[in-house]
């Protein structure tokens, strides 16, 4: 039998799996929608990632990353639980040592990370707005009528791509209606909702940042080829985006928990637990704080959620 490695990325709009092998070699891989139930969803990603999965692979590490990362570490028994800036630098210097600068756009944020040495120097999260994220691309897309998929095809074909004010949702789609409506091309508009993003992500996320190459584009949102155009055109550098862009947070995540293996196996069968959280109020203090308690096979194994301590 050999060993795996599984990465879990739990993200708001996706969930992304990967399985290493002991020379941190992809030896599997999946991408699904959370669809706004990160249970179900990592239960529907270890149900196919078994069935796809050799036979001779045995699990004996876990790693969670992404926002329900906590959660799911419970629920997975994870060996290691890290945030997605941890991830990501370890996945992205693990193909490119050399990288200084991440750029990364997912569904529902974006964030930056300034590298030295392979070290993480500085970085900076956007997760108050959605404009110029995964999200606001897609729901544009469905307002011309136009398949996310063909987005970036779309922008590519563009001459002159339209000024969209993207630095806030409501008025973006206020412009992009405004525009389409006096009779710019599709095309143009799409081209401009590309350029918007990239204006958008290093005026908000980029401010005050020493962006240096080589530049590494990762996230959902690379794989759209209009942003990484403008992206190389707004910063006149190369910009690197690797075929696996989309799971990198994962890939990084694995390759921690291979690092801090503890020599235990673990069970991809998680299907049939029963895995359940409930919320209340505590009222028994003034600061009223919300607690979550998790139960996993209705057996209670852990809360969250109290600022003094006194309440589990």
């Amino acid at each position: 039998m050999k060993k795996g490695y599984l990465g879990i990325d739990i993200g708001s709009i996706s969930t992304k799996g990967v399985i290493l092998d002991e020379q941190n070699k992809i030896i599997n891989s999946l991408y699904i929608w959370t669809e706004g139930n990160p249970i179900k969803a990592v239960k529907t990603l270890l149900h196919q990632m078994k069935n796809s999965m050799s036979s001779d692979i045995e699990i004996y590490g876990i790693g969670t990353t992404g926002s329900a990362r906590k959660l799911i570490g419970l629920m997975v028994d994870a060996n290691v639980v890290k945030n997605e800036i941890t991830a990501h630098a370890i996945g992205t210097t693990h193909f490119y040592p050399d990288v200084r600068t991440i750029l990364e756009i997912g569904g529902q944020d974006s964030k930056m990370i300034v590298l030295k040495d392979g070290l993480i120097e500085d970085y900076a999260m956007n997760t108050l707005c959605a404009a110029g994220t995964g999200s606001f691309l897609s729901s544009q897309a469905k307002r011309l009528g136009v398949e996310i998929e063909d987005f970036g095809t779309l922008a590519l074909k563009s001459k002159n791509p339209v000024k969209i004010a993207a630095r806030c949702t409501v008025f973006a789609e206020s412009d992009l209606i405004h525009k389409a409506q006096v009779g710019y091309k599709k095309e143009d508009i799409i081209a401009g909702l590309c350029k918007s993003v990239v204006l958008n992500y290093l005026n908000n996320v980029g401010k005050g940042k020493k962006i240096m190459s080589p530049i590494v584009f990762q996230g959902g949102v690379s794989k759209n080829k209009g942003v990484e155009k403008y992206f190389k055109e707004v910063l006149n550098e190369d910009i690197i985006v690797d075929t696996n862009s989309h799971l990198m947070g994962a890939i990084g995540i694995a390759i921690l928990s291979h690092k801090y293996e503890d020599g235990k196996k673990r069970t991809l069968d998680v299907a049939d637990i029963a895995f359940e959280t409930q919320g209340r109020e505590c009222e028994k203090c003034s600061n009223h704080c919300e607690i979550l308690r998790i139960y996993k096979d209705s057996k209670f194994i852990e809360s969250w959620g109290s600022k003094c301590g006194k309440v589990s």
